[in-house]
């Protein structure tokens, strides 16, 4: 992780991070409200999400940071960044270009319900 991260201090100051430094950031799909995936930010990789228009995530298990489709061309286009209340939650809304779950699927959400809707 950057501990020189660019990110603005006014954002920064808004963030209330994990132990290790993070936020969860929840990607959803703009147009239609569908809930893609939860990656983690820490203020570069947020910084770089709102810089660059693409999401870009810190890797827990590699230790690195990714920018959602550089390898899959599965690419999430940040259409816009919202901060939760209390300040320990990021949702970026985003036009997903093809699966946004690293197994295929649609979204990470799709292939274990617990428990089906209302009415299903």
């Amino acid at each position: 992780m950057d501990p020189m991260s660019q990110l603005d201090p006014a954002v920064a100051a808004r963030l209330k991070r994990t132990a290790d430094g993070l936020v969860p950031a929840i990607a959803q799909q703009y147009d239609t409200g569908e809930v893609l995936m939860l990656g983690w930010m820490d203020d570069e990789a947020l910084h770089r999400t709102l810089t660059t228009g693409r999401c870009t995530y810190w890797s827990r298990s590699r230790g690195e940071y990714w920018t959602k489709g550089d390898t899959s061309g599965h690419v999430q286009h940040v259409k816009s960044v919202a901060l939760d209340c209390d300040g320990d939650t990021v949702l970026v809304r985003v036009d997903q270009v093809g699966a946004a779950c690293h197994t295929g699927d649609r979204t990470c959400f799709d292939a274990d319900v617990l428990l089906p809707a209302p009415g299903q």
